[in-house]
């Protein structure tokens, strides 16, 4: 999610005016992820926690918009680009007011991709303590052996970091290659392709195909639709308090 300066947050927050958020914060009466912040400061709507006089700062309450998009290789999970390419947020047609990427897909990888402008249910998502499964449907070039099978199900550590157990169902399998089904209780970098090259298997095609409950479930490539409010509901409990 793009950066946002605090006192910003304040008012798009209903909380206070600009310029009354800048005095709180030159007096020290503001923490960001439990620091006092500077002003200047600047925040992620999305995963920094903002606390003020002791309390949480959340956005009003307000129609909040919770979109599923399949996207395309070729696009970067972002709202902005310096170097011009394609953003995901470019293929929201039709949709009025800003929704910013929960979580990343990379440039080449493809398929489910959710965007909201509820910062709650964003910071809930993304938080390492919540383990919601995500199902990738992965192409990689070759034959799977026992070996390489063992470890991607078994324990692996990946940039000095130890991984949560990784479910892999294999489809398929033909002259181009390998199908397999993976289904993870994290988000790490780039996980899925440093885990294949880890264990000598090459990725061809990388596609997200659902984030708890909510599934692809024929959603053409490039295209969105708006969640349903069981859906949302769905997330919140799975994340926690409804």
């Amino acid at each position: 999610m793009e950066k946002i300066r605090l006192q910003k947050y304040f008012t798009d927050c209903g909380v206070l005016s600009r310029r009354a958020a800048e005095k709180e914060i030159e007096e020290g009466r503001v923490k960001v992820n439990g620091h006092p912040a500077p002003l200047g400061t600047k925040i992620d709507p999305s995963s920094d926690i903002v606390v003020w006089k002791g309390k949480p700062v959340l956005p009003t309450a307000k129609e909040h918009h919770y979109i599923a998009l399949n996207k395309p290789r070729g696009y970067i999970t972002s709202t902005s680009d310096p170097q011009n390419r394609k953003c995901v947020t470019e293929l929201l047609e039709g949709h009025e007011g800003r929704v910013y990427p929960i979580g990343r897909l990379d440039y080449i990888s493809e398929g489910l991709l959710l965007l909201t402008d509820d910062g709650t249910l964003a910071n809930r998502l993304t938080h390492p303590k919540h383990h919601l499964p995500k199902v990738y449907r992965v192409k990689v070039a070759g034959h799977v052996s026992d070996e390489q099978y063992e470890a991607l199900t078994g324990e692996m550590e990946i940039d000095g970091y130890k991984l949560l157990p990784v479910f892999v169902d294999v489809v398929g399998e033909d002259e181009t290659g390998t199908l397999l089904k993976m289904t993870l209780n994290e988000g790490r970098n780039r996980q899925i392709r440093k885990m294949c090259e880890k264990v000598g298997l090459t990725v061809k095609r990388l596609c997200r195909v659902s984030i708890g409950n909510i599934k692809l479930d024929g959603l053409p490539v490039g295209k969105w639709r708006y969640l349903s409010e069981k859906e949302v509901a769905e997330l919140y409990r799975a994340t926690g308090n409804p």
